[in-house]
């Protein structure tokens, strides 16, 4: 085995370092003095050189105000900002002539340890014996620990090292306090208006979940040790870098530091790890809440088709269980769960036309009120920035960037940085649910270990929301990624003899319910009123109130404003729309099984970290029970693969559709519900999708299992996973044994493959031929896709840096295509109200560059569209037997020459349509530039860009293990 933790340290200049003309306190943010430290035994690794990961754009997270204008003069970067993605985005060129011996070129060696000649640098953080963090010459922290709270102050301190900007960003949007923080773009604000109504809370309350976890027993306390001992060292790494004038610019350029003292950032607490959970579990680990959506398009299918026609035109579009559905557990097994019965009670349907969004802004002043419809106190002002405390440290942080720009004139270098927002401001308002896993039986693979290639898709940013690193300690081996802020566990990746990774699941675990409002003085109700009825009491709803301010800043210049966000909660959730059911006035609320239950899922990671907690499948299936979240996990060692669904799934009373939005009272509550601490107990273990030593397994957010009822609508014949289904069955059947390599291909080849194309062309094109094409326009259209199909349907360029696609024409001719034959195919049967809410519950396409909806540039494309709609169709208009088929054709109102009619029009419009259309510009490429348009952006979170690289539909953070030897 490989023994990895010797060796001298290198010499190794870790920054670019900043012209004298621009040298704020240029170090970089690993620039103190460096020691040789102690080292303790070696640390047995099985992997034996069989495993690789990588992490785009590169380790380092940080930039000083002066390398922030060195980038912006002249392109230069920070070290390790970008070194991974080159390798990552090379892949696209250089998958099919693939070899394990060729992983490391596209790849890191996520062996653990630094060999000697890989050490760039090696530091005891706050000058501590008890642990090392060693920096490979990828800028990766190898952290060591001879105690635990030395190893955990080490992570702490690693994490201020690459990425304090954008923990200190994602803690305020946890807290509803990005325009604060980060200044009033528009972006920002839409971005914390959207996720405050999902994540509300008081700071007693984000307290409380520390405690209760510190009070849960052995591992409780210990999570809580290691927290303690991760914020010491994390606000040992703030005290350094003020200290050193070495922290990161974007302070500087916001106002929230003294460009003299970094005076202004704040030290870091138990609460905002708790903040930052927040965020991570409403992106990536809830799933259901799209009720009354659900809701509108039953009620409008009902009253185009009828009550019972209706029921299942509803039905067929919702696919809750589609006979069709791509399964990841393949061999028959079933787990019911949030199925919609029969005849179900309490469905509280709202009166059409009733429903109304619920305002979150209020009293908006200055650039908030600026087009602002939200509704405004008595005597409340439009203009200037408010007042109060907000106002105050609003005006205080415009003044502090002045005084920066004033002493360092070279910042309006960066002026405007962030002017678009931090983030992108649709982050929340759109699903999410990302991620691939193919993991193969070592039955099927050369050597007879399994073999796995995973990770989680959670977008492009610079720097990216996860980290990696290794950090081995008492209880703590394991190498892999992180998300910033939480990355005391290793959250994805490697242990010493097995590996692990997770797919979003997105199960239903979030109900909707009707609360019947009512006011306490008992006057009539209104669909405003602020209380509403709990067993049997009017109940007045807490307000949670975040106040907001800003002032213009070097970052961003947006005139001063200020508002109020207002959650509205009941025990029942936060309330999200209004209604009248039946006349009388509701309010539709969420209730998440895991709000005010984030920090749970703590002791599954910690245990995933844990050698001696996993020994096996069984183990890893036990540590991953523990994770609240909504995920699918998988595992590989050398013998055994193994999946377990996770997620806090709550046990619902007989009748009741979780499906459809239900009348809020004791019979429709969740069996053993706790509404003081919103607590529920989970379903039992066995009741969760599980299995070990599967054939294979495949994950694509897709369908999990029989029964195990999907939360959102479309999941039928076609879904992305089908991609790389398809492919490892190719694999498997053909009689060749696969390898790391293979398997890599697979994935890459799918994540170069356009669904569509794939999977429903060749149904377009079985309508389009049962006639003979005449129109000379449409039969050189129809050739063209015709020959993209043969050629594999790819979004891939004719040779490596030529940014043109092969196929091009076919390409923008699919993507112009496919919104205009969907309209026309269904709008004519459906009718607009049906249509409308049928589009409103599920987009209709998601190409890499999101047309209709401006350039993304976010990677992760054709998970949501009308794919299977249009498939399961087409094939019904044809006459083939269509399993989960609706009750109505729609396409040509179900006559095969209508149909083609439409078709072949639509088409003719799209060979019509010009690629500026097609493919808007924005502010990184130009309109019709359909290689710019798909490309993947590493959205900058703060002051330093990268370069635009190929599509790939891939995951983010991407681990290649097989396992050879086992303890």
């Amino acid at each position: 085995m490989r023994q990895r933790w010797t060796g001298l340290v290198t010499a190794a200049c870790l920054v670019v370092t900043a012209a004298p003309s621009l040298a704020v306190a240029a170090p970089a943010a690993r620039a103190a003095p460096e020691r040789p430290a102690a080292t303790s035994s070696p640390v047995t690794d099985y992997c034996q050189g069989q495993c690789h990961d990588i992490l785009p754009p590169g380790q380092n997270g940080s930039a000083t105000a002066a390398q922030i204008i060195l980038n912006k003069i002249t392109g230069a970067k920070p070290k390790h900002t970008d070194d991974q993605l080159g390798k990552y985005a090379d892949l696209v060129d250089n998958y099919a002539g693939l070899t394990n011996g060729k992983l490391s070129t596209f790849f890191n060696d996520a062996s653990f340890g630094v060999p000697d000649d890989q050490v760039e640098s090696r530091k005891n953080p706050g000058g501590r014996k008890d642990v090392t963090i060693t920096r490979d010459t990828s800028g990766i922290p190898h952290i060591k620990g001879t105690t635990r709270a030395g190893t955990e102050y080490g992570a702490g301190y690693a994490a201020g090292q690459d990425r304090l900007w954008m923990m200190d960003v994602f803690r305020h949007i946890g807290r509803g306090q990005l325009t604060s923080f980060a200044g009033g773009a528009e972006g920002n604000r839409q971005l914390e208006q959207q996720f405050y109504l999902g994540g509300a809370y008081t700071e007693s309350e984000l307290k409380a979940q520390v405690d209760r976890v510190r009070d849960s027993g052995p591992r409780g306390r210990q999570a809580y040790q290691d927290v303690t001992a991760y914020l010491k060292g994390l606000n040992r790494y703030i005290d350094d870098a003020k200290k050193g004038l070495y922290f990161p610019g974007e302070y500087d350029l916001t106002g929230n530091a003294n460009i003299l003292t970094g005076e202004g950032i704040e030290p870091f607490e138990p609460t905002d790890l708790v903040a930052i959970g927040t965020v991570i579990s409403a992106l990536f680990g809830s799933g259901g809440g799209e009720q009354v959506a659900a809701a509108l398009v039953k009620q409008a299918a009902q009253h185009k088709y009828g009550k019972e026609k209706g029921e299942k035109v509803y039905e067929a579009f919702r696919m809750q269980n589609d006979p069709e559905a791509d399964l990841t557990l393949h061999d028959g097994q079933r787990f019911d769960y949030a199925a919609s019965p029969e005849n179900p009670h309490g469905v509280a349907m709202p009166d059409p036309g009733s429903v109304s969004k619920q305002q979150v802004v209020y009293d908006p002043t200055g650039s908030a009120a600026d087009g602002e419809k939200a509704k405004r106190k008595a005597g409340g002002g439009t203009d200037g920035e408010g007042s109060g405390a907000a106002a105050d440290e609003a005006r205080d942080r415009s003044d502090t960037a002045k005084a920066n720009l004033r002493h360092k004139p070279k910042l309006s270098k960066a002026k405007g940085a962030m002017s678009d927002g931090v983030l992108p401001k649709d982050l929340f308002s759109r699903k999410h649910g990302m991620s691939n896993a193919l993991v193969v039986s070592g039955k099927h693979t050369d050597t007879g270990n399994p073999v796995a290639v995973f990770g989680p898709q959670t977008g492009y940013f610079a720097p990216q929301l996860l980290m990696l690193q290794e950090i081995q300690g008492p209880g703590l081996s394991a190498r892999g990624a992180a998300f910033a802020g939480l990355n005391l566990y290793v959250q994805l990746g490697r242990g010493q003899d097995y590996a692990w990774s997770a797919t979003s699941a997105n199960q239903n675990m979030t109900d909707t319910y009707a609360v019947d409002l009512c006011n306490t003085d008992g006057s009539p109700a209104t669909k405003d009123s602020t209380a509403y009825m709990f067993h049997g009491t009017c109940t007045p709803m807490e307000k949670l109130v975040r106040e907001n301010a800003w002032s213009p800043t070097i970052a961003d210049g947006t005139k001063k404003g200020s508002y109020k966000l207002v959650a509205h909660r009941t025990k029942y959730g936060v309330v999200r729309y209004r209604a009248t059911v039946d006349g009388k006035p509701v309010a539709y609320t969420t209730l998440r099984s895991t709000y005010r239950h984030e920090v749970d899922t703590l002791i599954g990671f910690q245990m995933f970290n844990d050698p001696e907690a996993v020994t096996g499948p069984k183990s890893f299936q036990k540590a991953a029970s523990k994770i609240g979240y909504t995920f699918n996990w998988f595992y590989a060692d050398a013998e055994h693969t193994a999946y377990y669904n996770s997620g806090l799934n709550p046990t619902r009373s007989p009748g009741v559709d979780p499906n459809l939005p239900l009348r809020a009272s004791k019979k429709t509550e969740w069996r053993g519900w706790d509404p003081e601490t919103n607590t529920v107990p989970n379903t039992p273990f066995d009741a969760h999708p599980n299995d070990i030593d599967q054939d294979y397994y495949e994950s694509w957010n897709n369908k999990i299992a029989k029964g195990y009822t999907v939360a959102g609508f479309g999941d039928g014949p076609v879904y992305r996973s089908d991609l790389l289904d398809n492919r490892i069955k190719d694999l498997i059947s053909d009689g060749k044994k696969v390898s790391r390599a293979s398997l890599t291909r697979a994935m890459e080849d799918a994540a170069v493959t356009d669904l569509r194309g794939e999977a429903v062309l060749p149904e377009l094109l079985k309508v389009i031929d049962t006639e003979k094409v005449t129109d000379p326009g449409q039969k050189e259209a129809v050739d063209g896709l015709r020959g993209w199909l043969e050629d594999g349907a790819e979004r891939k360029e004719t040779s490596p840096g030529s940014k043109t696609y092969a196929h091009a024409d076919a390409v923008r001719l699919m993507d112009a295509w496919w919104p205009l034959l969907v309209e026309d195919a269904f709008r004519p049967a459906l009718g607009g109200e049906l249509y409308d809410a049928l589009t409103n519950a599920l987009q209709i396409d998601e190409t890499p560059s999101t047309p209709g909806d401006g350039v993304a540039h976010k990677g992760s494309a054709f998970q949501h569209g009308w794919w299977s709609y249009v498939h399961k169709d087409l094939r019904n208009v044809l006459g083939e037997k269509v399993p989960g088929a609706a009750p109505q054709k729609f396409c040509g109102a179900g006559d095969v020459a209508q149909c083609r009619a439409t078709l072949l029009s639509t088409l003719a419009k799209a060979a019509q349509t010009p690629a500026e259309k097609t493919y808007p510009g924005d502010d990184v490429c130009e309109a019709g530039d359909q290689w710019c348009a798909d490309s993947i952006q590493q959205r900058p979170l703060g002051g330093i860009t990268d370069d635009l690289t190929n599509w790939q539909n891939r995951p983010t953070y991407q681990q290649v293990v097989q396992f050879p030897a086992h303890r």
